[in-house]
């Protein structure tokens, strides 16, 4: 413990506020770094506190799977040689502790939270390195909520990626992953918010909310995947199959899907998606190095739309091979954002039945964007949407009322630009996982 001699009253303070301070709730720790009932794991502590309690976890290195199935609070704990409380995989690898509340596929997660009603974990790094996941089941996760609410602020979750990230096609690797559904014979629902945090190196998605009943917000987080690489069409934040939420003020980058081409849509990653999913909120956010900056699209498979998407005053630079932002859905804002660096469009508003937009682009508002190299300013069914004043730089054409960019001034055209051709997927554009 910290201690100082009497004389030095100031310094005794300081360690009080690092010890004791930032842990004056703390119920139990985990580690030997202050003076609260101690337990040496993670999973014992939760495991046996009662409800509403609050673990704060010293610094060091938890090789360990852990379930949370009451309310607690989980924290690491700030002292005088630092912070650092980092759950790892054990050394035995991951082994499925879960199941997909949609598919019923086996899930591996480092943290899950099932059934309960408030957990909120902060200042926890996750790493799943080492993992020893060798296929394609079962799905590897960070932190798992299904049928939980809280809050997840200050964490870092690194490095969800199969042992062999180069098994093509794989839906696995997410970083948080918010679900609703039937758990033990309840249908429940999931809200939770993810704030100021890290998700990083990711192999599918780096945060996730899916289902109806689920709810999530992202805002001020950072979310890095690998770039390109041949693992799976990444997707920095999704909102799908009917949740609901925002995203404010994240920075989102490096979603590109190797293999894909201008010829196959089917397996494009994106930045953020939203997938058959309804009045979701895009603000201010930061993305780069994708394939599609933003999409918003409808899920034709299950029946679910993706109307009255709000997408204003982000930044979007650098989608290689489709659009800054694909809107695939009716009735939606496309407002105040700056586009930079397209390989095809800076808007796309899509109807291409070849693409599963059937019956969308309409009632679609798109006023002033700032778009700045593209092959064109504004893609797509133009005619019955308002399409406002936009300031367009370096485009091939401002407006086209095709779905491909080949009326446009070559010159300008960043990659040659060909017609796609849908792969047979739920979604036709981008790959969502579920």
């Amino acid at each position: 413990m910290c201690k100082a001699p009497r004389m030095f009253f100031g310094l005794a303070i300081v360690c009080a506020a690092l010890l004791t301070g930032n842990a004056k709730a703390i119920t139990v720790e985990v580690g030997n770094c202050a003076s609260f009932p101690k337990y040496p794991t993670i999973q014992q502590a939760v495991s046996s506190v009662p409800a509403g309690a609050t673990v704060g976890v010293c610094p060091g290195t938890y090789p360990e799977q852990v379930v949370i199935t009451r309310n607690v609070t989980l924290k690491g704990l700030l002292t005088s040689s630092g912070s650092g409380a980092t759950i790892v995989t054990p050394a035995n690898g991951m082994v499925a502790n879960a199941s997909s509340l949609s598919s019923g596929s086996p899930m591996a997660a480092q943290i899950v939270v099932q059934g309960a009603a408030k957990v909120n974990i902060s200042n926890i790094s996750i790493n799943g390195s080492n993992n020893q996941i060798s296929g394609c089941a079962p799905d590897l996760v960070g932190i798992l909520y299904q049928n939980s609410s809280g809050t997840i602020s200050q964490v870092s979750v690194l490095n969800e990626t199969l042992d062999t990230p180069d098994l093509i096609g794989c839906q696995s690797g997410l970083g948080i992953f918010v679900q609703s559904g039937i758990l033990n014979s309840v249908n429940g629902s999931s809200t939770v918010k993810v704030n100021d945090s890290l998700v990083e190196d990711y192999q599918k998605n780096g945060i996730t909310g899916n289902e109806q009943n689920t709810t999530l917000t992202v805002t001020g987080s950072y979310v890095v995947g690998h770039g390109s690489t041949t693992g799976a069409a990444e997707n920095g934040i999704q909102f799908g199959f009917g949740a609901a939420g925002s995203a404010t003020t994240n920075t989102v980058n490096g979603n590109v899907w190797a293999p894909d081409t201008f010829g196959d849509t089917g397996d494009a990653a994106a930045g953020i998606l939203i997938f058959g999913s309804q009045n979701i909120i895009l603000t201010s956010n930061n993305v780069s190095n994708s394939q599609y900056g933003i999409a918003a699209v409808d899920d034709l498979g299950d029946g679910l739309i993706a109307d009255h998407a709000s997408i204003k005053s982000n930044k979007i630079s650098g989608t290689h091979l489709f659009d800054g932002i694909e809107i695939c859905n009716n009735s939606s804002t496309v407002q105040s954002n700056i586009i930079f660096s397209s390989d095809e469009s800076g808007i796309h508003i899509d109807s291409d039945p070849d693409n599963g937009c059937n019956g969308t682009g309409n009632g679609i508002t798109v006023s002033a964007n700032t778009i700045n190299t593209a092959c064109t300013g504004i893609l797509g069914n133009l005619s019955n949407n308002t399409i406002g004043t936009n300031t367009y730089y370096n485009v091939g054409s401002l407006n086209n009322p095709g779905n491909s960019c080949e009326n446009a001034n070559p010159s300008v055209v960043k990659a040659p630009q060909a017609k796609p051709v849908a792969k047979n997927h739920t979604s036709r554009v981008v790959r969502p996982v579920r």
